[in-house]
């Protein structure tokens, strides 16, 4: 064996060794780079994290690079860094002082003499997705660079549970920041892409008078988003006033918005404010403008236009400063075409559309959002749930929830009231959900009670699951706890293709 090979075969065994201790994140990482100094000849190292929620990767343990009071990042795609995060494949460069992608923000390699230093980047991937870069510099002269790049390659690919960890277990952390900042706005914070546009926008229009146009299904949350706006503007300490369109007879609905006054129409035995005139100062939320009548857009969109308005059955004009917020599940566009929404007032509404994604689009949320609608939920109610079963979350992920945000709110909260060890199960999770997992798992959706024995299978699973966890996949204990024979768990273990073995060593 080479000496060279020697050398990687000593640095992978050592980094293996301080992997596999109990050392945080930024001990094992800072003293990985250490070895390899040591060990190979690096003058100077680095490993970032890719922040999704940012697109940017951060800097995050640093080798050999000077302390700075600013962070150092890229974003996706910049430098040599960005860029092999961006494309997930490994770059050398030869010399340095003949590359014009290398950016040097740590100016480390300021007053050094460029030629003489060689750059090796590597992406650090998890589970096929690039979670961050491993990159390194040394002295050019007599390097081996394509077998470098292999060897950091190795030690890239040791590394990537543990960054892959420190990556969300950040990203939770920043969730809960932000959830925190916010409020208990569960729709409005996440890590899915569509989230983070829709927070970014919230930032980019709460503190002016733009008229806002918010869309998304039902139960995705608008009015969170409408209540986010109006109390991080400058309209705070104003009222905030709302009206769905949808739930008011046609023949009232411009008495509520502009009020009315005395003998206008039957049943008017005195004057009325109308909502425009009690949000003075503030906002008005018309939720479900889809459903007002055309004749009352007339009117609403010259309030838009004009910011004056009369109240039914009176002359005198009423000027107004209520900032408006706009919300519909439906497709105006469509509206539009049909005849059903006028085109005038729907381009004056759509100055600063924000779109709600529904639940089944936003991935890894829906876990998000269910662990924090059981702890607030679980506070509020006196309940301590201590966590959600894998049964449970293989439902939950797989469900398509027509209902939404709203939907799985209320789920969770019966699922609270049914449970009684401190441990959301599959069982207590409303029948709809198991079935549709089961139906996905075994294609048996169609036969007359097929729904039932899903349900059944969803149930036994979770127990069997449950009890082999409390005894490390001792089936016969499991057994024993259950109340039953071992030939018994054994067949159900064998029908439902349940692993007893992985839960050998687990801990409850």
């Amino acid at each position: 064996m080479s000496e060279t090979l020697q050398l990687y075969f000593k640095a992978l065994s050592g980094i293996a060794e301080l992997l596999a201790g109990e050392s945080d994140f930024q001990s094992t990482m800072e003293a990985i780079l250490v070895r390899l100094a040591k060990l190979t000849g690096m003058k100077r190292g680095m490993i970032s994290l890719y922040r999704r929620d940012l697109e940017q990767i951060h800097v995050d343990i640093t080798y050999g690079i000077p302390d700075t009071s600013e962070p150092i990042y890229y974003r996706l795609g910049e430098g040599i860094t960005g860029r092999v995060v961006a494309i997930g494949r490994p770059i050398a460069i030869p010399r340095l002082d003949r590359e014009p992608l290398f950016l040097d923000r740590s100016g480390a390699r300021r007053r050094i003499d460029r030629s003489t230093l060689a750059f090796l980047c590597v992406p650090i991937k998890f589970a096929g997705q690039t979670v961050g870069a491993l990159s390194v510099d040394r002295a050019a002269k007599g390097a081996d660079l394509s077998g470098e790049l292999a060897f950091l390659e190795v030690v890239a690919n040791l590394l990537a549970p543990r960054v892959h960890a420190r990556r969300v277990q950040e990203e939770n952390t920043r969730l809960k920041e932000a959830i925190g900042r916010h409020g208990p706005l569960g729709t409005v914070v996440g890590n899915a892409n569509s989230m983070r546009r829709v927070a970014e926008q919230i930032d980019q229009v709460a503190q002016t008078m733009t008229t806002v146009l918010i869309t998304g299904e039902t139960g995705t949350g608008k009015g969170l988003v409408a209540s986010e706006i109006h109390y991080r503007s400058p309209r705070s300490d104003k009222p905030m006033i709302r009206l769905d369109c949808g739930a008011i007879p046609e023949n009232l609905v411009e008495s509520e918005i502009f009020g009315h006054v005395r003998g206008a129409f039957t049943g008017a035995i005195e004057n009325r404010i109308g909502k425009f005139e009690l949000a003075r100062g503030g906002t008005i939320f018309l939720d479900e403008i889809g459903e007002l009548p055309l004749a009352s857009q007339v009117k609403l969109l010259r309030v838009l236009e004009e910011r004056e308005f009369e109240r039914v059955g009176g002359g005198k004009t009423i000027k107004t400063d209520a900032r408006v917020i706009i919300a519909t599940n439906r497709d105006l566009e469509k509206e539009v075409a049909a005849g059903r929404f006028r085109s005038d007032l729907y381009y004056r509404l759509s100055v600063f559309p924000i779109h709600l994604p529904p639940l089944r689009e936003r991935g890894a949320d829906i876990i998000l959002l269910a662990d924090y609608f059981v702890q607030k939920l679980g506070d509020k109610m006196g309940c301590k749930i201590t966590r959600i079963d894998s049964s449970a979350l293989d439902m939950l992920i797989s469900y398509h929830w027509p209902g939404n945000v709203r939907e799985l709110q209320n789920c969770l909260e019966r699922a609270i009231v049914l449970a009684t060890d401190g441990i959301i199960h599959g069982y207590h999770l409303p029948p709809s959900l198991q079935m549709a997992t089961a139906a996905d798992e075994t294609g048996a959706g169609g036969e007359k009670g097929a729904d039932f024995q899903a349900m059944v299978r969803a149930y036994e699973t979770t127990l069997i699951v449950e009890a082999l966890k409390k005894t490390r996949g001792n089936q016969t204990k499991a057994a024993r706890l259950l109340g039953t024979t071992k030939r018994i768990i054994q067949y159900k273990i064998s029908t439902y293709g349940i692993n007893y073995r992985k839960y050998s060593g687990v801990k409850v």
